[in-house]
């Protein structure tokens, strides 16, 4: 084994768009690694790691006298999370942004890191045992039932992935508010959450007795500046936000179950009426 080998561990470093995840077993040495070595160990391309330098993404430990590039552990990790946030297609200047804030916390990312692999490992599973029943009907010359058919389909589904990476997406991409809402939530007593329960469902009656008037009405439109200045409880919002989570609304089942609870219909409208009062209200550039 090579000399300089002290510490043997275990990342999970390939997560690249076309690859799908990838378990590489790392000998983290007292030495460090070329951009040759770090590209085929992560699955990616030396051009792509020269270019995350180039934009100040991803920076090498250090600089040899011959120029070249030298990884040590911390990079390792720093490019792990980096390959995290590509496969949730995220821009590169985006990733930037969240992982040079102050409020960047490697640990939470690493934790939604693992819950993407736990969903992805299940999903897997599940289709191992789909082909293993279909290789057994095959083989033994059994028909395939509609039950079988449909149990089939539903395994190749990868909506409880995709609803998790939105999640994701929806929280990372607003780094700083999510670590806002984490902090006052911790912070409020169970009573405190009950009202603010009981001061939601008062409101949402209140917004679906005002729904038939539109969107856009003025009506609805005083309701929606209710419910974007309610959001400061948790964390200080802003436009490009707000029509974030106007999106999930309607494309979140959840979220549209809840609106829909109150209203038929009240997912869609309401969502409307919070990108027109985005537009309107966001100041003018």
């Amino acid at each position: 084994m090579q000399q300089g080998l002290y510490l043997a561990k275990k990342l999970l470093l390939t997560l690249t768009l076309r690859q799908g995840l990838e378990y590489v077993t790392v000998l983290i040495s007292a030495m460090t690694y070329t951009v040759n070595q770090l590209a085929k160990l992560a699955g990616i391309s030396v051009r792509t790691l020269h270019y995350y330098d180039q934009i100040g993404l991803f920076k090498p430990a250090s600089l040899r006298k011959n120029g070249y590039r030298e990884y040590g552990e911390k990079e390792l990790l720093v490019l792990q999370q980096i390959l995290f946030f590509r496969e949730l297609d995220f821009p590169v200047e985006e990733i930037k942004r969240i992982m040079s804030s102050p409020s960047f916390d490697m640990r939470l990312a690493l934790r939604d890191h693992r819950a993407m692999i736990e969903l992805k490992k299940k999903r897997l599973n599940r289709l191992i045992k789909t082909i293993d029943k279909t290789l057994h009907k095959l083989e033994n010359n059994i028909s395939m039932n509609e039950q079988d058919l449909k149990e089939t389909y539903d395994t190749f589904g990868e909506d409880t992935v995709k609803k998790y990476a939105e999640e994701v997406k929806q929280r990372w991409g607003n780094t700083e508010a999510y670590k806002q809402s984490m902090e006052r939530y911790a912070k409020t007593s169970k009573e405190d959450l009950e009202k603010y329960k009981k001061d939601a469902d008062i409101f949402m009656k209140a917004v679906a007795e005002v729904a038939d008037q539109g969107p856009l009405s003025v009506a609805m439109q005083e309701k929606i500046a209710q419910h974007f200045d309610a959001l400061r409880t948790w964390y200080e919002p802003n436009f490009e936000m707000y029509r974030g989570l106007a999106k999930m609304y309607v494309d979140d089942p959840r979220f549209e179950a809840y609106y829909e609870k109150y209203k038929p219909g009240l997912a869609k409208i309401f969502s409307e009426a919070m990108l027109y009062y985005a537009d309107q209200n966001e100041p003018k550039k």
